[in-house]
């Protein structure tokens, strides 16, 4: 390891999937050694993981620093948001925690809404319509399906909070993270007490909220961490809040994440309430905004199509041939049919597997693309290149359907693990002072390639649009049978 300019800081995305690490140099932003440890996640009706797997995984790749790690001055984390962590008085997991992709608690959305006055009125408390991906809905699952785990529990954490605690021996969150749990009010910034009471959760199991720039404490004396005792422990947050930091956003700039599920958002100084439930109106990290909208299908679920067709993913044919393919493999939160499935609709003698392909592609995106004027002020100038990331962000199939169906010009930032990088800058902020996006933007994290305008292929987005329509009836009543 060459000699860094700066103190070093360690920050970390403990995803669905697997927990990356790196350690980068606060003074330039270099990565400087970095590790990563697979989770695993169940399958069939729900979707849950032991959260010991995240610590574990979280250890093994700062081992894989080496002596880096050691040097670090700050670590923050970076999680998958609205996942339920529920721990015993000891600390440990009172049953696997039920991610943000686990649906069964879609009945008791639909019920919580209705029961509060109507999603206008769960917009202007939490800025947001919850679905089964929030947490206050798998809560109420939990108490109505395993009431007695639900009475061993002690705390109540996100993914990211149960990390930062072991970690510190704290039990913190931060308004960014907080702001997906559906019973943290965003008008007044603190936790909702007629709603926690509605779902019988007490407030005294939540963490504290942290405000950005905080310290949330400091790394205990853990035998297996390779941190120094005392190393300063930052905020963290949800991952999408974290990338927002990693790439240094501005209001205005709209960001389109292609991973695991699909994400558009954008930075806002100004709070957001969606009435419509499209629009989650999350808080970020620095204490501002970013409305966002997520679909559950994504990469993966195009990556099936392929492997289903026996095709490489980059295998699309240019236009998909009037076929319409919705891949909502795991049910969608956008729009917001948790229990539907994939629907194919169009097919003929010479469709071809390509055309196929590329329309699941087409699916995806299309869904993305339906929210992104809602998450944008509407001052913003749509002009402006839309920034591409996640897993997804590199693939040639991917940067051209959204460049075809959205007609703006794309820019793919060169760096990568933005999580794990937005993570690292609220790290270094705690030891510089300075506003986390600022050290990234110093970083230039955001630096790539931008890709030209092409003309907006309006008549596969309305065709796809005129499917979902026609077909809202049959997905709807697959969502009543489950």
């Amino acid at each position: 390891m060459s000699a860094a300019e700066g103190p070093l800081v360690v920050g970390v995305d403990s995803s669905t999937q697997s927990t990356k690490a790196l350690v980068v140099d606060a003074a330039t932003g270099r990565v400087v050694a970095s590790g990563q440890a697979p989770h695993t996640v169940s399958t069939g009706a729900g979707r849950e993981s032991d959260p010991r797997q995240w610590w574990e995984a979280l250890v093994a790749a700062l081992h894989q620093c080496g002596d880096a790690a050691r040097e670090a001055s700050a670590v923050s984390i970076g999680g998958q948001q609205h996942g339920l962590v529920t721990l015993d008085a000891h600390g440990d997991p009172v049953r696997p925690a039920l991610l943000w992709n686990d649906v069964r608690s879609a009945p008791q959305a639909r019920r919580l809404v209705a029961e509060l006055g109507g999603p206008k009125a769960w917009s202007d408390r939490t800025g947001s319509v919850p679905g089964a991906s929030f947490t206050v809905t798998k809560w109420a699952w939990l108490a109505e399906h395993e009431p007695q785990a639900a009475r061993s529990v002690a705390a109540v954490r996100l993914p990211h909070d149960y990390l930062t605690e072991r970690l510190t021996g704290q039990g913190t969150t931060d308004r960014g993270d907080a702001s997906g749990t559906g019973w943290w009010a965003s008008a007044e910034e603190a936790y909702d007490e007629e709603i926690l009471t509605r779902v019988g959760l007490d407030p005294a199991l939540l963490p504290r909220v942290v405000r950005p720039g905080e310290v949330a404490g400091t790394v205990r004396d853990i035998h297996d961490l390779p941190f120094s005792k005392g190393t300063l422990v930052a905020p963290g947050t949800g991952d999408n809040a974290a990338a927002a930091l990693g790439l240094g956003l501005r209001p205005g700039t709209p960001v389109l994440s292609l991973g695991t599920s699909g994400t558009v958002y954008a930075v806002s100084e100004h709070r957001p309430a969606d009435p419509s439930g499209t629009v989650a109106g999350f808080a970020d990290a620095r204490g501002d905004w970013l409305p966002l909208a997520c679909t559950l299908n994504c990469t993966l679920a195009v990556d099936r199509i392929a492997t289903l067709l026996g095709l490489d993913r980059e295998a699309v044919e240019p236009g998909a041939g009037g076929v319409t393919l919705l891949p909502y493999l795991d049910g969608e939160r956008t729009p917001d049919l948790p229990n539907a499935s994939g629907l194919l609709h169009g097919l003929r003698h010479d469709t071809t597997a390509r055309q196929l392909l590329q329309a699941a592609y087409d699916g995806a995106v299309h869904s993305l693309l339906g929210a992104l004027d809602l998450v944008l002020d509407r001052d913003a100038d749509r002009t402006t290149p839309l920034v591409l990331i996640g897993g997804g962000a590199r693939g040639t199939a991917w940067q051209q359907t959204v460049r075809r169906l959205s007609g703006r010009p794309v820019r793919i930032p060169e760096a990568r693990e933005l999580v794990a990088l937005g993570a690292a800058a609220q790290a270094a902020g705690l030891l510089t002072g300075e506003d986390p996006a600022a050290v990234a933007r110093r970083w230039r994290t955001a630096d790539g390639p931008v890709l030209d305008a092409v003309e907006r292929d309006e008549a596969t987005l309305e065709r796809i649009s005129g499917v979902l329509s026609d077909a809202a009836p049959l997905l709807e009543r697959g969502t009543r049978e489950h």
